[in-house]
């Protein structure tokens, strides 16, 4: 979750409350999602374009 949608205030108060918001925080951190580099390029022009649908195009026509 995004820190920016949290929009309420909210107290911790007590040894046990802070305890569960630590586990809550540190269980959030372990479930992260796995990064995985993705290879890209730019398409600056429409040259680029075309020739990016045209393989495009290619590979997935009468794939349906």
């Amino acid at each position: 979750m995004a820190t920016s949608s949290i929009t309420k205030n909210f107290v911790i108060s007590g040894k046990e409350q802070v305890e569960m918001f630590v586990n809550a925080i540190e269980e959030s951190a372990k479930n992260r999602p796995v990064h995985i580099p993705v290879a890209a390029s730019e398409i600056t022009d429409d040259a680029e374009l075309l020739e990016f649908m045209t393989k495009w195009e290619k590979a997935n026509v009468g794939n349906k």
